[in-house]
């Protein structure tokens, strides 16, 4: 079963919003879009939002590590 996020997180990467809604949107967002793959933040969000879909760490968790890593990339949109 896929949980949905009690809220969803929005970025904005050139001029096109996405919205993600569960820990396995997360992860297909970083996987297909995120803009640096390189760096500690995307290893530790990576691995948080897996363990998120495969039941293993709560939404929550996920959700805010999420969110707080698009914030430092300069992705999160806050409209």
């Amino acid at each position: 079963m896929i949980s949905i996020w009690d809220a969803n997180v929005e970025l904005k990467i050139d001029d096109r919003v996405h919205v993600i809604r569960n820990a396995r949107e997360a992860v297909a967002f970083l996987k297909k879009y995120w803009p640096d793959k390189r760096s500690a933040t995307y290893a530790t969000v990576w691995k948080v939002c897996l363990d998120a879909a495969s039941g293993v760490v709560p939404d929550a968790e996920a959700r805010s590590a999420f969110e707080a890593a698009a914030k430092e990339s300069g992705i999160l949109h806050q409209p």
